[in-house]
């Protein structure tokens, strides 16, 4: 199932961008190598104290750890020498701060020619505002994304790291095309993705109305356009419907709801009025939903085949029996940290989930087992995640 075990993948990555583009190549199997500031290591690990916390842990499963001190000439030697056996380099630092570290394209190219080098940075390699911090919100808002998800009132900031998981998926998928052109001799490609970049491809359905129709879609046009609801139930939970463009759809609902009635009601009759007439049938519906619990619900939307889910929270959502039938949510003991429970890859290989996954390595935790390796000449390929072999 490791189908990139012969790949070799250097890290110098912080926070989510870099080391999400990682997890998804050690997720196929890949060998990959976080490199580590000594002491502290990638500051995500810190974020709620210690060094293990939620932050890194989401996204730094499947690797292994060596911390390394740039610039102690011990320590760039073993820097070199990995990058010597490697196949794929990934860093996430601003414009020019990988050249400071000695990390930078031609100086790791000059060891390793046909190394896939990629540089993620926040709104682009060069340009007027290159040398700008930026995080998730910064390249939401510069992407034209944010304003599709901030409610239209008192608008914050709201969901997930979006841009940031975003970007580091594009660049994986970005790798994996890199690799997949490389010949046994020829030299890699460098590979340059901002966050920006990645964002406003993610967004491409809010440019292709505005450029085809000249609409600047808001954080409702989508659901009210493709019929979308969320309500609350009787016994304090939430669900989620998604009635899109089939009539019969709309008629099992209201079969569902017993409100056949609404058929006769102009504002309903039909699908364009329904998109017009949203927030009127949202006040209709509320009530009707709050008359049954959400078991009772889901009962009588499967009955009748309307597209629909429980509104999950975090603590329901893999315990539902679809998620446990997929084997979704995956556990593994870390020798000294416990439990790690997280989320496996998406896909499939001839039928089968990848259910093997190793905890994220504390700071340094395979620093002696990557020297021994390197010492004895072995591109460790073969010897990946030590605790598991």
């Amino acid at each position: 199932m490791k189908i990139l075990k012969s790949v070799r993948v250097i890290e110098l990555g912080t926070y989510i961008t870099g080391p999400a583009a990682g997890m998804h190549l050690a997720d196929l199997g890949a060998d990959v190598i976080k490199v580590e500031r000594p002491g502290t290591g990638d500051p995500f690990r810190a974020f709620k104290g210690g060094l293990y916390s939620p932050h890194y842990q989401t996204y730094n499963r499947n690797k292994r750890s060596i911390a390394l001190d740039t610039r102690q000439d011990d320590d760039l030697a073993v820097f070199h020498e990995l990058i010597r056996t490697a196949d794929v380099f990934i860093q996430n630092f601003r414009p020019g701060v990988a050249e400071k570290l000695g990390a930078g394209e031609d100086a790791l190219r000059q060891i390793n020619p046909s190394l896939v080098y990629c540089a993620i940075s926040g709104l682009g390699n060069t340009g007027p505002a290159s040398h700008r911090p930026v995080y998730d919100t910064v390249a939401q808002a510069a992407s034209g994304y944010l304003r599709l998800l901030t409610p239209p009132e008192q608008p914050r900031v709201i969901g997930p790291a979006i841009a940031d998981s975003i970007t580091g998926q594009y660049a994986a998928m970005a790798i994996l095309a890199a690799l997949l052109e490389r010949g046994k001799d020829s030299p890699g490609r460098r590979i340059d993705i901002s966050m920006l970049e990645a964002m406003t491809h993610f967004n491409l359905d809010s440019f292709t109305h505005y450029y085809s129709a000249g609409e600047i879609m808001g954080p409702l046009s989508r659901p009210v356009v493709s019929q979308s609801y969320t309500f609350e139930c009787a016994d304090g939970t939430w669900i989620a419907f998604h009635l899109s463009s089939p009539t019969k759809f709309w008629d099992a609902l209201l079969a569902a709801t017993g409100q056949q009635q609404l058929n006769d009601d102009p504002r309903f009759a039909e699908r364009l009025a329904r998109i017009q007439h949203q927030d009127e049938l949202i006040a209709v519906f509320a009530p009707v939903f709050k008359q049954k619990s959400r078991a009772e619900w889901c009962q009588l939307l499967d009955a009748h085949e309307v597209p629909f889910s429980p509104a999950y929270d975090a603590n329901e959502a893999l315990e539902d029996p679809q998620a446990q039938h997929l084997q979704i949510k995956v556990s593994a003991e870390h020798p000294t940290m416990g439990t790690f429970t997280t989320v496996r890859a998406p896909y499939n290989f001839d039928g089968q989930p990848e259910l093997d996954v190793v905890p994220p390595p504390v700071l340094d935790e395979h620093g002696a087992e990557i020297r021994a390796e390197l010492a004895m000449g072995k591109s460790g390929q073969t010897a990946r995640h030590g605790r598991n072999s």
